[in-house]
């Protein structure tokens, strides 16, 4: 297969990705299936007509999902459930109380005006 081929195959796979999840989305959100249709398809122009000839590297990201995760098992903690959170977040309670301890860390260093913490969406 020629190198040529090979980048029109994978643009048509991420634009057909692209409007089958967003059109997915948007029906979950009660948009009816010719708007959600219409919308996914705009997108995908957009994108193509937008951003078409740049070369994008799109980062897996795991920093902002981990970084979510954390902030979501600080808020479930209520001062002693460190066993609870160690099983519903599957880790050891070491590991909890290191996790814990660093969103402490961070939420003092983000109250003292420092910037890039907990960025998640």
């Amino acid at each position: 297969m020629k190198h040529t081929e090979r980048f029109e195959i994978k643009r048509a796979e991420l634009f057909d990705d692209l409007v089958a999840v967003t059109a997915e989305f948007l029906r979950a959100h009660d948009v009816n299936e010719k708007a959600a249709n219409i919308v996914a398809n705009s997108l995908a122009d957009h994108l193509a007509d937008t951003w078409g000839g740049q070369n994008i590297n799109i980062p897996k990201d795991y920093q902002r999902k981990l970084a979510a995760r954390e902030l979501e098992l600080y808020q479930a903690f209520t001062g002693h459930n460190h066993g609870e959170l160690a099983r519903q977040f599957g880790m050891t309670e070491r590991s909890v109380y290191k996790v814990l301890k660093r969103v402490r860390e961070r939420l003092r260093r983000n109250a003292q005006g420092h910037p890039q913490l907990f960025e998640t969406s």
